[in-house]
This record gives structure tokens, sequence and C-alpha cells, in this order.
């Protein structure tokens, strides 16, 4: 009995230590397996100073075999990876949020104690790069720069191209001297911190001399040529709010636009519609005076004024042709067809007009209303259609052709609205016996005998719009011998030339020139006016 005891007890003891051993054994087995875990080499992704992000791969780390980088929005972003640098595909804004996703292949001889894949996640926010200042005061004689929070590395100026730095900075120089003309600028930025990010949105910078006084930089500049649509722009060297208060500037004449706040130093008119007005004197008078930035008079003033370029003398023959306002058709050529009836193409051609043919529209146009045409000259026939256009649409019946007359032009060219009642003309001989003629859209409607006035008082010859028409009324003056008459009850009285005028009066003969000519009260704004001139010979 104690001799199998012993016995059992050494078995027992024998089998305990081949169970430590081997749990000893896979204790270091784990320990260095876990140790290779730990220490062996691993793909890593960095921030990089150039590109989108770096890639490092140490010895024994295997391969990348895909990169995937997505936005924040889950958009997928294109990418390359060349010589340890990660490249965009293209371009991206600045600020942008991205997720690095980078999977590597380990070698196949340590998958089986490493793994065969490890994959690495990084989260940049691409660089941006941000104006220091916008409105910047510069001493006489330095040059213009602009200045970034950090350094960038493409700008783009003005409507320039693209350029691309040398070395990226944070100061970048506009490229003038702060002198004379240039001693006061507007320029527009973007920039980009990286070659491979999109330019921000042009954000506009501007300069004054280094002065204590408020300044202005007026776009266009004060006294210059307004172009039709162009906003006003005005840019002070202090906030707008500080120098100006809480009134807007007036501008006259009224135009259909409005004021709005570009930034805080920064005051614009947009107008709407036809724009300023062709021909027009525009004015904008301030709240304050301010120093006008780059006049080298220096005076404090609140009047800015341009001027808008006029109309083509062309293109408004082609429209008061177009308008039933004269003996002749205008119609575009076939290769450059008629604007189309929308304000912004009816602007366009009031100062670059299109090619066309203009046609008498009666083939048998006296032969004295022919002589007077001109397409390209202002003549006496564009004067009297101007004048009936100006009575028609109530306007003051002057025979000037200014942003009122254009403006109800282009109206009735966008709307198609014509006048259709003809064309009339009055031709007089003054050789006996002197006769009296009408002629409307083609034929002599009515001749009849007349009288001219005698040698001390004649009637101008020359051929004269008619500008006002009156059916009953009182015609006074005074006579060649000083006396006066005051003769009422005058019928179809037409003034042309001032106050002399086409009259009926009751004689004992006509046809011959036996009494004084009448002339009348001239008056601007006539009640109706005749298509035709009235010529005198």
């Amino acid at each position: 009995m104690t001799i199998e005891l012993v016995r059992a007890r050494r078995r027992r003891r024998t089998r305990s230590g081949i169970w430590l051993v081997l749990a000893i054994v896979l204790a270091i087995a784990g320990g260095a397996i876990g140790a290779a875990l730990l220490a062996w080499p691993s793909p890593a992704l960095g921030a990089s100073d150039d590109a989108l992000a770096s890639v490092e791969l140490p010895g024994f780390a295997g391969s990348v075999v895909a990169i995937h980088v997505h936005s924040a929005d889950g958009r997928r972003v294109p990418v390359g990876l060349r010589e340890g640098s990660l490249w965009p595909g293209h371009k991206l804004a600045g600020g942008e949020r991205l997720t690095v996703v980078l999977t590597a292949r380990r070698p196949g001889w340590a998958a089986w104690l490493v793994g065969r894949t490890q994959r690495r996640t990084l989260t940049i926010e691409t660089p941006e790069a941000h104006l220091l200042g916008r409105w910047l005061q510069v001493k006489a004689g330095r040059p213009v720069r602009i200045g970034f929070d950090a350094p960038v590395s493409r700008v783009r100026l003005g409507h320039g191209g693209v350029r691309r730095l040398d070395h990226a900075s944070a100061v970048v120089p506009v490229g003038v001297i702060a002198l004379g003309p240039h001693s006061a600028g507007v320029v527009e930025v973007g920039a980009a911190a990286r070659s491979w990010e999109k330019l921000t949105a042009p954000v506009r910078v501007s300069w004054f001399p280094a002065r204590p006084v408020a300044q202005l930089l007026a776009e266009p500049r004060a006294g210059s040529a307004l172009p039709l649509k162009r906003q006003l722009t005005l840019t002070f060297s202090g906030p707008v709010k500080d120098v100006l208060g809480s009134s807007h500037p007036r501008l006259t004449p009224a135009t259909p636009g409005h004021w709005r706040l570009l930034d805080a130093h920064t005051l614009a008119f947009k107008p709407d519609g036809f724009g300023f007005g062709l021909g027009a004197n525009v004015n904008v008078e301030l709240p304050q005076s301010v120093l006008l930035a780059g006049q080298s008079h220096g005076k404090l003033t609140r009047r800015l004024d341009w001027h808008v370029p006029e109309g083509s003398m062309l293109r408004l023959h082609q429209l008061l042709a177009q308008l039933g306002y004269l003996p002749v058709d205008w119609q575009p050529a076939a290769s450059n067809p008629d604007p189309a009836p929308t304000i912004k193409a009816q602007l366009a051609a009031a100062t670059a007009p299109p090619k066309g043919q203009f046609s008498w529209r009666f083939p048998n146009t006296p032969r004295d209303l022919r002589k007077l045409w001109s397409p390209d000259r202002w003549n006496e026939i564009t004067r009297g259609a101007v004048m009936l256009f100006e009575d028609t649409h109530n306007l003051d019946v002057d025979g000037f052709v200014g942003p009122h007359v254009w403006r109800k032009l282009l109206i009735d060219a966008v709307t198609g609205k014509r006048r259709d009642d003809g064309y009339s003309y009055v031709f007089v001989h003054q050789t006996v016996p002197q006769s009296l003629n009408l002629w409307h859209n083609g034929r002599v409607l009515v001749s009849s005998p007349g009288n001219t006035g005698i040698p001390a008082a004649p009637t101008q010859p020359g051929t004269f719009p008619v500008y006002e028409h009156i059916p009953v009324g009182t015609m006074s003056g005074t006579n060649p011998d000083g006396s006066h008459y005051h003769d009422p009850g005058i019928r179809y009285i037409s003034y042309f030339n001032g106050g002399d005028a086409i009259h009926a009066f009751n004689r004992a003969s006509f046809g011959t020139p036996s009494a004084p000519s009448r002339r009348g009260p001239a008056t601007k704004k006539g009640r109706r006016i005749e298509r035709a001139q009235g010529a005198r010979r």
C-alpha cells in the first residue's frame, strides 16, 4: 500500500511540471507575438507643408493597396500618391474637412504573425488664408502690398491671370507704387494657400493715401463716362456709418434702383430697368464732405458728377423708322438680325446699332423731302420726327433727344408699340401764284392758293417741323410798320420755326404776297404735332 501511494504522487508531480513548462512557453510566445504586433513597422499618415497629406511606409510595413478620401458630406475625393505625398485629383476649397483612410498590405511571410492588412485614418482640414486688411492706407511712394494671415501659393489680382508664387508668402505686392493716379485704387483679390486649392471668391481691397480725413474712392472715377447700366460704387476710407451717418447719398436725376451696403466701407447703387438714361448727367450729393482719393486738387467735396454716353444717331433713326415716325422704313441685314425685344438687347443696340437698310415708304416722296434725309446725321426730318414722338408721349416738345426721349423709344421698341397714322408733308410755293399743298402717305390730299406775306415781312424759306396745331386761336404781334395786330378766331393754326404759322384767314384774294406773315406765341408744349415738315420755296 505504501509503495503504490508514492508512485501515484510522483506521476502527479510530473504532469504538473509539464503543464507549467507548457504555460511558460505559451506565455513567452504570446508575449513575443504581442511585441511583434506592437513593434512591427506600420504605415503613417501625417500633415504636409505642400501636399494634402504625407504617407510614410517603413521597411517591412508592406505596400499601400488603397487610399480613400471623403468630404464631410460623404463625397469621394480622387487622390494620387506620388513619392510619399498625397495629392488631390482636382481643386479643393480651403477650409474643407476631409477624412483620409489608408489600407496597407503586409508581407505574406509575416501575415500569419501580424495580420494581412492594416488601416490608418487621418482627419484634416484644407488650409485657408485670410486677408489681414481690406482698406489700406499707404504712404506716398511706397509699394502697395496685400497681407494674409497665412502664406499663399497662388493669387489673382483684378482681372488678370492667376499668379503662382515662387515661394508661398503672406505678403503679396500689387505691382504699383502709391503715387499720382495710383495713390488710391481698388483691386479684387483671390488667393489659395496651396497650389491644389481653388482661389477664394474675389474680395475688394482698396487703398488710400495715408491722411487723417475721410476719403472716397468712386468707381467709375468721378468726372468720367458712366456706362448705362454700370453700378456706382463708393468706397470710403472709414466705415460708411462713421463717414455719412444714417443718410444715403442723393442721386439725380431720379433713377430706378437702390443703394446697398456691399461691406462696412462700401456703398453701391445699381440702376434697374433702362439704367441711368442715355445722355444723362448723373449727380450724387453726399451728406458729408469727403476728399476724393486719387484726385490732384485735394479739395473736400460733397458732389460727384458723371455723364452717360449718348445713343447712336443711326440707332435713333432705326427706331423712329420702325416705330412709324419717319417717311422711311428700316430692315436689319440678313446676317445681323434685329435686336430682341428685351431691355438688355435694346440698350446694347442703342450704342452699337446693327447693320441694315433704309427704304422710302412711298415711291412718290417729294424730292425736297428726299434731299433732307441722311441716316447718319441730324436733319430736319429727324427733328420733326422727334418732336412728333415727344408730343405723342406727353414730353416737352423741344426736338432734343435726351434721356427721357431715349427711354420712351426703348420702351416702345421692347413693347412693339407703333404709330400708324401716316406721314404728312406740307409744301408751299412762293412763286406766283402762291399755293399750299398737303402731301400725306404718298399723295397730295389738299392743294390751295395761299399768301406768304409781303417782302417786308416774308416767311423764311426752308423746311420746318410743325410743333403745335391749334384749331381756333388768337394771333397777335407787330406789323412791319410798328403797329400791332390782335386777330382772334383764327382757324387751323400750325406753328413752326419759333412762331411762324400756317393758318386760315379771310381775304379778298389768294396766290400773291399781299399781307404780312402772321406770327404767334411759340410754345414748347404742342397739342398735336404733324409727322411732316412744311417746306416753303
